[in-house]
């Protein structure tokens, strides 16, 4: 076993461009592909940085995803400096056995390939709409409002069978929650207001059942009222962020790489529009990073992680491995980027992938097709983009065409 390194004095978030993870990540896999770190709450943990390390961490059961277990590698806001509680009831993404697997067992069984057929049909019909729109509008448009917002949210309320009465009230509620402007304490009446919205759509799932996820889950007679708002809030939260700032810098990466949006524009064969988003995915990874604790001792590349010390894992350096990816620093909508990180690994691996997959499948191209001349309404440096923040992505995309 080698010495300790010494202590990184906090996560690298210091970007060169929109694009590319912060440099000192690229450093430290090179030179050190597991680092001692310094969390903000004075826990001193881990950073892995290699493809290999991020996965054998995401994959051993040794390591925890427990909420209450956790240091946070950053602080967003005041909120995130208290300190962690138990997760919720339904809250199983921060979870571990056997809970977990109760919950996702569940779950799984509501994604079936008929209900991503029927949502693919009204994804390509939401797209549409908003295309629509914004040419009704005219340029410029921010696409985050007008395109990479909507449509997320639009599937959300699809997949949750929230009426469409009721979309109106739910849409402006999630705007507040999910825009990176609002203070916290909008954020929080929000967080409330959606909290009593969900709570009274699961009543009226039991009255009266529809063909949607939360109605099979409530019919299912497993879950508790209290587990089925809190699901039903977690898939709101982690199916609708990350594709709205996916589509939006996706939509920005495309723009700074013509011959890479050429592809994409040209291309009628459904295979290269998969590899497109794949490789959009590996290229930008939109979620910087996760933590899992170890619950004993284990040697990891030579290291001691002992009992109780968090690790942070850094899918932005993994997706961007020398050893796994040939070139890795660039944008090529034609390669394999299979096995990247992206999604997790393991199995808390997001289990709305194959969703947010067909989102992007849908509206990436369709944006491309419809506005051929589509670009930026101001300068790539004026973009302005999200700092010290885990979920990485723009606040506003001026786009004209």
């Amino acid at each position: 076993m080698t010495t300790r390194p010494p202590v990184v004095a906090s996560l690298p978030m210091t970007r060169p461009n929109p694009f590319d993870p912060p440099a000192e990540l690229t450093r430290l896999r090179r030179s050190q592909p597991i680092s001692r770190m310094a969390y903000p709450d004075g826990h001193t943990g881990w950073l892995v940085t290699t493809h290999a390390l991020a996965r054998a961490v995401l994959a051993d059961p040794r390591f925890s995803a427990r909420s209450e277990l956790t240091h946070r590698p950053l602080f967003e806001n005041e909120l995130q400096a208290r300190a962690p509680e138990p997760a919720p009831p339904g809250m199983f993404l921060t979870m571990d056995p056997p809970d977990h697997t109760r919950y996702r067992r569940l779950l799984t069984g509501q994604f079936t390939v008929r209900r991503m057929r029927q949502l693919t049909a009204r994804i390509e019909q939401v797209t549409t709409g908003h295309l629509d729109a914004m040419e009704q509008h005219g340029p410029p448009v921010d696409l985050v409002d007008a395109f990479a917002r909507p449509i997320p949210a639009m599937v959300i309320c699809e997949l949750l069978g929230v009426p469409y009465a009721d979309r109106q009230r739910f849409q402006r509620d999630v705007t507040t929650l999910m825009d990176t402007w609002s203070t916290v304490e909008q954020a929080m009446a929000a967080i409330t207001d959606i909290g009593a919205y969900l709570a009274e759509l699961v009543a009226a799932k039991h009255a009266a059942p529809t063909d949607d996820l939360l109605s099979g889950l409530a019919g299912g007679g497993e879950l508790t009222d209290e587990e089925l708002t809190n699901i039903a809030f977690l898939l709101l939260g982690a199916g609708l962020d990350t594709t709205t700032h996916m589509l939006a810098l996706g939509t920005f990466a495309l723009l700074s790489h013509p011959g890479q949006l050429a592809v994409l524009r040209e291309s009628d064969d459904p295979a290269v529009t998969e590899r497109a988003v794949e490789e959009l995915l590996r290229y930008l990874s939109i979620v910087m990073a996760t933590v899992r604790t170890a619950t004993e001792d284990v040697e990891l590349d030579g290291q001691l992680v002992r009992a109780g010390e968090s690790v942070t894992i850094s899918l932005a350096a993994a997706n961007r491995d020398e050893e796994r990816f040939a070139d890795p620093g660039t944008l090529d909508l034609r390669r394999s980027a299979a096995g990247h990180v992206a999604f997790g690994h393991g199995i808390h691996q997001c289990l709305g992938q194959q969703l947010a997959r067909i989102e992007m499948q849908v509206a990436y191209p369709a944006l491309a097709r419809r506005f051929p001349a589509l670009h930026l309404a101001i300068d790539p440096e004026e973009v302005p983009v999200k700092h010290n923040v885990l979920i990485h992505g723009v606040h506003e995309l001026p786009v004209g065409w």
